[in-house]
């Protein structure tokens, strides 16, 4: 074994050991109780459980949802690859966040992807499809280029136009639900590349140099929350994945207002520092969140 596949490996053992990245030691401020938090970390539960205990830490759901709105939720679906290898965001993470939306009085909560694979298989195969509408959402398949309009990315560098799909144009309320994974494009995909899912062409993307258009993108239609599942987190062959040795069980969620902070929390977690993966510090100097976690308030909960 060479030097470089040595420090990978003995890298990717430490961050499922938990002495690399963990919620502990990767985000370092935290803040009494009653603090306006900007984002939350939680460590040590299930899904669903943790994602009960960050957003009451948040104020509640209902803080962000109202009654008699609309909601959508974008988890990512985009692989036909069965939960127990994480390549899509967890399902039980997904109804529990409907759930709780409709628990707050909203009218409808609409669930789609725009799939890599087919994407019946993905939403069947995820789990989120069943998931999602036995918590009562509507699944709406992203498939269709009649389902996207137009839009202007103003602050764009590389982006200047693309196009999105109508349920983030026209809901109230927009969640984004990324997995934590490698990805062999981008190094990581979480929050701001799980975007890619709500736009038509993401061929531009990919050829116009993908960590720009990334942060670009964040620049246009920000979540009103992001919910990082980093439960079982893909460190090697990602986005796909290969089998469950690819695979650590970290239990860890990471939600915030900020979809440029939830990445760089989730980075760090992953072992990365957020200044060496470009298209977060892209959108940082795009100003469409900050990478800087010590200017945010951070509730670190330990289950």
């Amino acid at each position: 074994m060479d030097r470089r596949e040595f420090i990978k490996r003995s890298s990717l053992a430490a961050i499922a050991a938990g002495t690399i990245g963990s919620l502990t030691s990767a985000i370092s401020n935290t803040f009494p109780a009653e603090a306006n938090y900007n984002l939350v970390a939680v460590k040590g539960g299930l899904p669903d459980v943790m994602f009960d205990k960050a957003i009451a830490s948040m104020g509640g759901i209902k803080r962000f949802v109202k009654k008699g709105q609309t909601v959508v939720v974008k988890p990512n679906i985009g692989w036909d690859v069965v939960p127990e290898k994480a390549a899509c965001t967890n399902p039980k993470l997904v109804a529990r966040i409907i759930k709780q939306c409709f628990d707050a009085g909203a009218k409808d909560v609409y669930v789609f992807d725009h799939t890599c694979d087919n994407w019946t298989s993905c939403y069947s195969t995820s789990g989120i499809e069943r998931a999602a509408k036995d918590a009562g959402a509507k699944v709406v398949s992203g498939e269709s280029e009649g389902y996207y309009q137009n839009v202007a990315v103003k602050s764009g560098k590389n982006l200047k136009e693309a196009k999105v799909h109508e349920l983030i144009l026209n809901s109230d309320v927009f969640i984004n639900v990324p997995i934590l994974k490698e990805h062999g494009s981008s190094r990581i995909t979480i929050g701001m590349k799980n975007l890619m899912g709500v736009v038509w062409d993401r061929g531009y993307w990919h050829s116009n140099n993908l960590h720009q258009c990334i942060a670009d993108f964040a620049t246009f239609r920000k979540p009103d929350l992001t919910i990082v599942d980093a439960y079982n987190v893909m460190l090697k062959n990602g986005p796909r994945g290969r089998s469950k040795d690819d695979l650590a069980l970290l239990k860890s969620l990471i939600i915030s207002t900020d979809i440029v902070a939830a990445d760089a929390a989730s980075a760090k977690i992953f072992g990365l520092n957020p200044e060496n993966i470009q298209y977060i510090k892209y959108a940082d100097e795009l100003k469409a969140g900050t990478k800087d976690l010590t200017k945010l308030k951070i509730n670190r909960i330990i289950m």
